[in-house]
Protein backbone atom coordinates (compact mmCIF):
# COMPACT_ATOMS: atom_id res chain seq x y z
CA UNK A 1 0.00 0.00 0.00
CA UNK A 2 0.98 3.54 -0.90
CA UNK A 3 0.65 4.37 2.94
CA UNK A 4 0.40 1.79 5.40
CA UNK A 5 -1.98 2.35 8.26
CA UNK A 6 0.07 2.56 11.40
CA UNK A 7 2.34 5.09 9.92
CA UNK A 8 -0.97 6.90 8.80
CA UNK A 9 -2.66 6.66 12.27
CA UNK A 10 0.36 8.50 13.52
CA UNK A 11 1.05 11.31 11.12
CA UNK A 12 -3.19 11.81 11.03
CA UNK A 13 -2.64 11.92 14.79
CA UNK A 14 0.43 14.78 14.99
CA UNK A 15 -1.98 16.83 11.94
CA UNK A 16 -5.33 16.88 14.02
CA UNK A 17 -3.74 18.89 16.81
CA UNK A 18 -2.86 21.66 14.11
CA UNK A 19 -6.28 21.08 12.66
CA UNK A 20 -6.45 24.63 11.97
CA UNK A 21 -4.16 24.91 9.28
CA UNK A 22 -5.18 24.17 5.57
CA UNK A 23 -4.61 21.11 3.89
CA UNK A 24 -2.10 21.65 1.01
CA UNK A 25 -4.14 22.58 -1.48
CA UNK A 26 -7.46 24.04 -0.59
CA UNK A 27 -10.44 22.13 -1.71
CA UNK A 28 -12.53 24.01 -4.63
CA UNK A 29 -14.51 21.39 -6.06
CA UNK A 30 -17.71 22.84 -6.20
CA UNK A 31 -21.54 22.59 -8.37
CA UNK A 32 -20.20 23.67 -11.58
CA UNK A 33 -18.04 20.50 -11.11
CA UNK A 34 -20.48 18.00 -10.96
CA UNK A 35 -22.50 15.78 -13.35
CA UNK A 36 -25.97 14.36 -12.54
CA UNK A 37 -26.44 10.93 -13.79
CA UNK A 38 -30.63 10.29 -14.23
CA UNK A 39 -31.92 6.92 -14.53
CA UNK A 40 -35.10 7.68 -17.48
CA UNK A 41 -36.66 4.92 -16.27
CA UNK A 42 -37.21 5.62 -12.57
CA UNK A 43 -39.34 8.22 -11.42
CA UNK A 44 -38.11 8.82 -8.33
CA UNK A 45 -34.73 9.40 -9.78
CA UNK A 46 -35.98 11.71 -12.39
CA UNK A 47 -37.84 13.32 -9.32
CA UNK A 48 -34.77 14.18 -7.50
CA UNK A 49 -32.56 14.63 -10.06
CA UNK A 50 -34.83 17.58 -11.29
CA UNK A 51 -34.82 19.30 -7.58
CA UNK A 52 -30.90 18.34 -7.06
CA UNK A 53 -30.36 20.25 -10.49
CA UNK A 54 -32.29 23.28 -9.64
CA UNK A 55 -31.29 23.83 -6.17
CA UNK A 56 -27.97 23.42 -7.08
CA UNK A 57 -28.02 25.32 -10.25
CA UNK A 58 -26.41 22.84 -12.54
CA UNK A 59 -26.67 23.75 -16.39
CA UNK A 60 -27.99 21.31 -18.88
CA UNK A 61 -24.52 19.62 -20.13
CA UNK A 62 -24.30 18.30 -16.74
CA UNK A 63 -27.17 16.28 -16.76
CA UNK A 64 -26.77 12.70 -18.78
CA UNK A 65 -30.03 10.70 -18.54
CA UNK A 66 -29.42 7.07 -19.06
CA UNK A 67 -31.83 4.14 -18.68
CA UNK A 68 -31.07 1.06 -16.53
CA UNK A 69 -33.08 -1.58 -15.19
CA UNK A 70 -34.80 -0.65 -12.07
CA UNK A 71 -36.19 -4.48 -11.21
CA UNK A 72 -33.42 -5.69 -10.11
CA UNK A 73 -30.35 -4.28 -7.72
CA UNK A 74 -27.46 -5.16 -10.02
CA UNK A 75 -26.06 -4.60 -13.55
CA UNK A 76 -24.08 -6.59 -15.28
CA UNK A 77 -20.21 -6.16 -16.55
CA UNK A 78 -21.80 -5.24 -20.12
CA UNK A 79 -24.15 -3.02 -18.73
CA UNK A 80 -21.64 -1.24 -16.41
CA UNK A 81 -19.18 -0.93 -19.90
CA UNK A 82 -22.30 0.92 -21.92
CA UNK A 83 -23.44 3.04 -18.77
CA UNK A 84 -19.42 4.04 -18.61
CA UNK A 85 -19.13 4.56 -22.16
CA UNK A 86 -22.10 7.19 -22.34
CA UNK A 87 -20.58 9.23 -19.43
CA UNK A 88 -17.14 9.21 -20.66
CA UNK A 89 -18.79 10.52 -23.88
CA UNK A 90 -21.20 13.15 -22.73
CA UNK A 91 -19.06 14.98 -19.85
CA UNK A 92 -16.43 17.18 -20.45
CA UNK A 93 -12.92 17.78 -18.66
CA UNK A 94 -14.49 20.21 -16.38
CA UNK A 95 -16.87 17.34 -14.67
CA UNK A 96 -14.44 16.24 -11.55
CA UNK A 97 -17.31 14.21 -10.15
CA UNK A 98 -20.59 12.42 -10.44
CA UNK A 99 -23.65 12.39 -8.39
CA UNK A 100 -26.07 9.14 -9.95
CA UNK A 101 -29.28 9.75 -8.50
CA UNK A 102 -30.86 6.35 -7.47
CA UNK A 103 -30.91 3.73 -4.73
CA UNK A 104 -31.04 0.66 -7.06
CA UNK A 105 -29.01 -0.86 -8.85
CA UNK A 106 -26.41 -0.15 -6.63
CA UNK A 107 -24.31 -3.28 -7.56
CA UNK A 108 -22.46 -4.78 -10.35
CA UNK A 109 -22.03 -8.72 -9.38
CA UNK A 110 -20.32 -8.46 -6.11
CA UNK A 111 -18.86 -5.12 -6.59
CA UNK A 112 -20.03 -1.55 -5.64
CA UNK A 113 -22.05 0.61 -9.06
CA UNK A 114 -20.22 3.53 -7.43
CA UNK A 115 -16.68 2.06 -7.84
CA UNK A 116 -17.99 0.30 -11.24
CA UNK A 117 -18.52 3.83 -12.70
CA UNK A 118 -15.56 5.55 -10.49
CA UNK A 119 -12.84 2.90 -11.46
CA UNK A 120 -14.30 -0.02 -13.48
CA UNK A 121 -15.24 -3.21 -13.46
CA UNK A 122 -11.96 -5.89 -12.61
CA UNK A 123 -12.04 -9.40 -13.58
CA UNK A 124 -11.94 -11.67 -10.70
CA UNK A 125 -12.37 -9.85 -8.01
CA UNK A 126 -15.79 -11.60 -7.11
CA UNK A 127 -14.18 -14.94 -7.09
CA UNK A 128 -13.58 -14.69 -3.62
CA UNK A 129 -14.59 -11.58 -1.86
CA UNK A 130 -12.93 -12.25 1.67
CA UNK A 131 -9.86 -11.55 -0.06
CA UNK A 132 -7.59 -8.03 -0.27
CA UNK A 133 -9.12 -5.61 -3.21
CA UNK A 134 -6.80 -3.40 -5.71
CA UNK A 135 -6.33 0.28 -3.93
CA UNK A 136 -7.87 2.78 -4.63
CA UNK A 137 -5.32 5.65 -6.42
CA UNK A 138 -7.38 8.10 -5.11
CA UNK A 139 -6.77 6.77 -1.42
CA UNK A 140 -5.74 10.00 0.83
CA UNK A 141 -4.86 11.60 -2.23
CA UNK A 142 -3.73 15.53 -2.34
CA UNK A 143 -5.32 16.26 -5.10
CA UNK A 144 -8.23 18.31 -5.54
CA UNK A 145 -9.34 18.16 -9.14
CA UNK A 146 -9.31 14.53 -9.60
CA UNK A 147 -10.07 13.81 -12.87
CA UNK A 148 -7.79 17.00 -13.89
CA UNK A 149 -5.13 15.23 -12.21
CA UNK A 150 -6.15 11.08 -12.18
CA UNK A 151 -8.45 10.85 -14.75
CA UNK A 152 -11.24 9.48 -12.33
CA UNK A 153 -14.35 10.93 -11.44
CA UNK A 154 -15.44 10.18 -7.63
CA UNK A 155 -19.37 9.07 -7.54
CA UNK A 156 -21.81 8.75 -4.75
CA UNK A 157 -25.45 7.78 -5.05
CA UNK A 158 -28.07 10.63 -4.40
CA UNK A 159 -30.23 7.53 -3.29
CA UNK A 160 -33.38 7.44 -1.23
CA UNK A 161 -36.34 5.30 -0.48
CA UNK A 162 -39.06 7.85 -1.36
CA UNK A 163 -39.42 11.66 -2.38
CA UNK A 164 -39.31 13.08 0.98
CA UNK A 165 -36.29 11.57 2.10
CA UNK A 166 -34.91 12.38 -1.03
CA UNK A 167 -35.85 16.43 -0.57
CA UNK A 168 -34.72 16.07 2.75
CA UNK A 169 -31.31 14.91 1.86
CA UNK A 170 -30.97 17.29 -0.93
CA UNK A 171 -32.28 20.21 1.43
CA UNK A 172 -29.87 18.97 4.29
CA UNK A 173 -26.96 19.03 1.97
CA UNK A 174 -27.63 21.98 0.96
CA UNK A 175 -28.07 23.71 4.19
CA UNK A 176 -24.40 22.56 4.97
CA UNK A 177 -22.29 24.00 2.17
CA UNK A 178 -19.73 26.22 4.71
CA UNK A 179 -22.20 26.73 7.87
CA UNK A 180 -19.31 25.30 10.14
CA UNK A 181 -21.41 23.38 12.85
CA UNK A 182 -21.12 23.07 16.17
CA UNK A 183 -20.89 19.56 16.96
CA UNK A 184 -19.32 16.47 17.81
CA UNK A 185 -17.49 13.87 15.61
CA UNK A 186 -18.76 10.43 17.66
CA UNK A 187 -16.40 7.31 17.50
CA UNK A 188 -18.42 4.85 19.16
CA UNK A 189 -16.15 1.11 20.10
CA UNK A 190 -18.56 -1.43 20.87
CA UNK A 191 -19.23 -5.07 22.00
CA UNK A 192 -19.41 -6.33 18.87
CA UNK A 193 -15.54 -7.37 18.37
CA UNK A 194 -15.77 -8.76 14.21
CA UNK A 195 -17.46 -5.46 13.62
CA UNK A 196 -14.38 -3.42 15.62
CA UNK A 197 -11.95 -3.97 13.63
CA UNK A 198 -11.13 -0.51 12.86
CA UNK A 199 -11.67 0.67 16.65
CA UNK A 200 -7.79 1.04 16.72
CA UNK A 201 -7.70 3.45 13.77
CA UNK A 202 -10.54 5.93 16.07
CA UNK A 203 -8.86 9.05 17.28
CA UNK A 204 -9.08 9.81 21.04
CA UNK A 205 -11.04 12.34 22.65
CA UNK A 206 -9.88 16.08 21.67
CA UNK A 207 -11.05 19.22 20.95
CA UNK A 208 -10.31 20.12 17.37
CA UNK A 209 -8.21 23.83 17.06
CA UNK A 210 -9.87 26.53 15.43
CA UNK A 211 -13.30 25.12 15.02
CA UNK A 212 -16.30 24.29 16.85
CA UNK A 213 -15.95 20.65 16.82
CA UNK A 214 -15.03 18.35 19.68
CA UNK A 215 -14.06 14.50 19.12
CA UNK A 216 -15.45 12.27 21.62
CA UNK A 217 -14.06 8.21 21.45
CA UNK A 218 -17.05 6.15 23.08
CA UNK A 219 -17.55 2.73 24.20
CA UNK A 220 -21.27 2.16 23.74
CA UNK A 221 -23.29 0.19 21.48
CA UNK A 222 -25.36 3.13 20.58
CA UNK A 223 -26.02 6.87 20.77
CA UNK A 224 -28.75 8.16 22.66
CA UNK A 225 -30.10 11.72 22.61
CA UNK A 226 -27.02 13.48 21.03
CA UNK A 227 -28.33 16.25 19.43
CA UNK A 228 -24.59 17.78 17.73
CA UNK A 229 -23.92 15.13 15.07
CA UNK A 230 -20.94 15.69 12.54
CA UNK A 231 -19.47 12.46 12.54
CA UNK A 232 -20.93 8.96 13.85
CA UNK A 233 -18.72 5.96 12.75
CA UNK A 234 -19.35 2.56 14.92
CA UNK A 235 -19.56 -1.48 14.08
CA UNK A 236 -22.55 -3.03 14.52
CA UNK A 237 -24.85 -5.21 12.20
CA UNK A 238 -28.00 -3.16 13.06
CA UNK A 239 -27.48 0.39 15.19
CA UNK A 240 -30.17 1.09 17.62
CA UNK A 241 -31.40 4.92 18.97
CA UNK A 242 -31.74 6.46 15.74
CA UNK A 243 -34.73 7.91 16.55
CA UNK A 244 -33.48 9.98 19.76
CA UNK A 245 -30.28 11.45 17.15
CA UNK A 246 -30.20 14.61 15.57
CA UNK A 247 -27.42 14.84 12.64
CA UNK A 248 -26.09 18.48 11.60
CA UNK A 249 -26.33 19.58 8.06
CA UNK A 250 -23.67 17.50 6.00
CA UNK A 251 -22.95 14.69 8.92
CA UNK A 252 -21.41 11.61 7.86
CA UNK A 253 -21.92 7.98 9.11
CA UNK A 254 -21.66 4.52 9.02
CA UNK A 255 -20.89 1.42 10.35
CA UNK A 256 -18.66 -1.66 9.86
CA UNK A 257 -20.68 -4.83 8.93
CA UNK A 258 -20.98 -7.15 5.80
CA UNK A 259 -24.24 -6.06 3.54
CA UNK A 260 -24.71 -2.26 4.99
CA UNK A 261 -24.27 -1.64 1.20
CA UNK A 262 -27.09 -3.38 0.68
CA UNK A 263 -29.00 -0.23 -0.08
CA UNK A 264 -33.01 -1.98 -0.59
CA UNK A 265 -32.91 -5.71 0.63
CA UNK A 266 -30.07 -5.66 3.12
CA UNK A 267 -30.53 -8.82 5.97
CA UNK A 268 -28.84 -5.97 8.19
CA UNK A 269 -29.16 -2.15 8.50
CA UNK A 270 -29.29 -0.21 5.33
CA UNK A 271 -27.15 2.21 5.09
CA UNK A 272 -30.07 4.26 3.85
CA UNK A 273 -31.19 4.43 7.47
CA UNK A 274 -28.35 6.70 8.16
CA UNK A 275 -29.72 9.08 5.68
CA UNK A 276 -33.16 8.49 6.96
CA UNK A 277 -32.18 9.96 10.08
CA UNK A 278 -30.44 12.50 8.58
CA UNK A 279 -26.83 12.15 8.07
CA UNK A 280 -25.90 13.69 4.65
CA UNK A 281 -23.69 10.84 3.44
CA UNK A 282 -22.54 6.91 4.21
CA UNK A 283 -21.29 4.25 2.92
CA UNK A 284 -21.77 0.26 3.32
CA UNK A 285 -20.33 -3.05 1.57
CA UNK A 286 -22.74 -4.67 -0.94
CA UNK A 287 -20.82 -8.07 -1.13
CA UNK A 288 -19.11 -9.68 1.94
CA UNK A 289 -16.30 -7.74 2.40
CA UNK A 290 -14.62 -9.43 5.40
CA UNK A 291 -13.78 -7.05 8.21
CA UNK A 292 -10.81 -5.79 6.93
CA UNK A 293 -10.72 -2.05 7.89
CA UNK A 294 -9.20 -0.75 4.46
CA UNK A 295 -12.70 -2.07 2.88
CA UNK A 296 -14.05 0.59 4.86
CA UNK A 297 -13.44 4.23 5.83
CA UNK A 298 -10.43 5.58 7.82
CA UNK A 299 -11.94 7.60 10.41
CA UNK A 300 -8.94 10.03 10.71
CA UNK A 301 -8.52 10.07 6.89
CA UNK A 302 -11.91 10.86 6.93
CA UNK A 303 -12.57 13.45 9.73
CA UNK A 304 -8.99 15.05 8.48
CA UNK A 305 -10.30 15.69 4.73
CA UNK A 306 -14.12 16.79 5.68
CA UNK A 307 -12.49 19.61 7.92
CA UNK A 308 -10.00 20.81 5.76
CA UNK A 309 -13.04 21.75 3.59
CA UNK A 310 -13.48 18.28 1.25
CA UNK A 311 -17.00 17.77 0.11
CA UNK A 312 -18.83 14.30 1.09
CA UNK A 313 -17.74 13.10 -2.11
CA UNK A 314 -13.92 13.65 -1.87
CA UNK A 315 -13.71 12.73 1.70
CA UNK A 316 -15.48 9.75 1.86
CA UNK A 317 -13.92 8.39 -1.50
CA UNK A 318 -10.31 9.42 -0.11
CA UNK A 319 -11.18 7.80 3.36
CA UNK A 320 -11.73 3.66 1.61
CA UNK A 321 -8.29 2.37 0.72
CA UNK A 322 -9.61 -0.62 -0.97
CA UNK A 323 -13.48 0.37 -2.05
CA UNK A 324 -14.03 -1.95 -4.50
CA UNK A 325 -17.23 -3.65 -2.84
CA UNK A 326 -18.47 -0.35 -1.18
CA UNK A 327 -21.16 2.14 -2.02
CA UNK A 328 -21.08 5.65 -1.37
CA UNK A 329 -24.82 7.46 -0.92
CA UNK A 330 -25.78 10.64 -0.14
CA UNK A 331 -25.07 14.47 -1.18
CA UNK A 332 -21.69 14.67 -2.78
CA UNK A 333 -21.85 18.34 -2.44
CA UNK A 334 -22.19 18.32 1.15
CA UNK A 335 -18.95 20.42 2.71
CA UNK A 336 -20.24 22.10 5.61
CA UNK A 337 -16.03 23.25 6.10
CA UNK A 338 -15.35 25.06 2.97
CA UNK A 339 -15.62 28.88 3.57
CA UNK A 340 -18.03 29.66 0.90
CA UNK A 341 -22.04 30.97 1.51
CA UNK A 342 -24.42 27.38 0.20
CA UNK A 343 -25.27 30.06 -2.75
CA UNK A 344 -21.74 30.84 -3.72
CA UNK A 345 -21.01 27.07 -4.65
CA UNK A 346 -21.23 27.71 -8.72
Amino acid sequence: MRRIFLSLLCTLLATLSHAETPAARPYTLHSGQLGLVINSKDPLSEQMGEYYAEQRQLKPEQILRIELPTDRVWITEGELEQLRGKIEQYFGPDIQALALAWAKPYRVNCLSITYGVTLGHQEGLCSNTGKPTPESPYFNHSSTQPFTDLHLRPSMLLAAKDWPSGKQLIDTGLAAWGNQPKGSAYFVVTSDKARNSRAGLFPPSQAIKGLPLKIEQLQADSLKGKRDIVIYQTGLAKVNDLETLKFQPGALADHLTSFGGQLTDSSQMSSLHWLEAGATASYGTVSEPYNYPQKFPHPQVLLFHYINGATAVEAYWKSVAWPAQGVFIGDPLAAPYRSLSPRKSN
